[in-house]
């Protein structure tokens, strides 16, 4: 589950990227695994919180990733979740840094999907086009 953070409190609502801590290294969004029993909005919240400090509000399911090469580890499938938060950002957990991007300073060398997914959530948010899942 990966969690799109966007900072309500700042000027063109900026997002959360976090520097991994664990291999593979590099920028993505703050996410994580869900933990057996969990509800994913639960998880989602719990891993905002661990990796970058902040209480967030569910806003909506953007879409569910689940492309067998996006994690070099292993096949994981990805509910990804935009939500709103104040305050800055503190690195925690898994996270080695966490940094706030304005959405046209958005880095293109994100770790596993996380391009593509940013770019869904750039459809989104800038020409209400959601994004079109292919099974091919």
């Amino acid at each position: 589950m990966d969690i799109i953070v966007e900072l309500i409190d700042q000027p063109d609502r900026p997002i959360i990227l976090i520097e991994r801590h664990y291999k593979p290294l590099g920028w993505a969004i703050p996410g994580g695994f869900i933990d057996y029993g969990e509800a994913a909005e639960v998880a989602a919240r719990r891993e905002a919180m661990e990796e970058v400090g902040l209480a967030i509000e569910l806003v909506e399911l953007l879409g569910v990733y689940s492309d067998p090469t996006r994690d070099e580890r292993q096949h994981t499938l990805s509910a990804v979740y935009i939500a709103t938060a104040t305050g800055l950002p503190k690195a925690g957990d898994d996270a080695k840094a966490a940094k706030v991007v304005n959405v046209w300073e958005i880095p293109t060398d994100l770790c596993f999907d996380h391009d593509r997914i940013l770019r869904d959530y750039l459809n989104l948010r800038n020409y209400h086009k959601r994004p079109v899942f292919r099974t091919d």
